[in-house]
């Protein structure tokens, strides 16, 4: 059962990267390579974190 759970949160984790990488250029970010991948890989702690960049994740997700 515990394997399942990490598996699913792997599988949260990787599409919420993958679903703000594709969206990040409607963010209000500098779209830069760096910014890109620090934002996207950051996206759990960011979102819980700062209503700033809940704001732009939504809108990134919002495709």
């Amino acid at each position: 059962m515990g394997t399942l759970i990490v598996i699913g949160l792997i599988m949260v984790y990787g599409g919420g990267a993958w679903k703000f990488w594709n969206g990040f250029r409607r963010t209000n970010f500098n779209p830069t390579l760096t910014n890109r991948i620090g934002l996207s890989l950051l996206w759990p702690a960011l979102f819980i974190t700062n209503q700033s960049y809940r704001r732009n994740f939504r809108k990134a997700l919002k495709g």
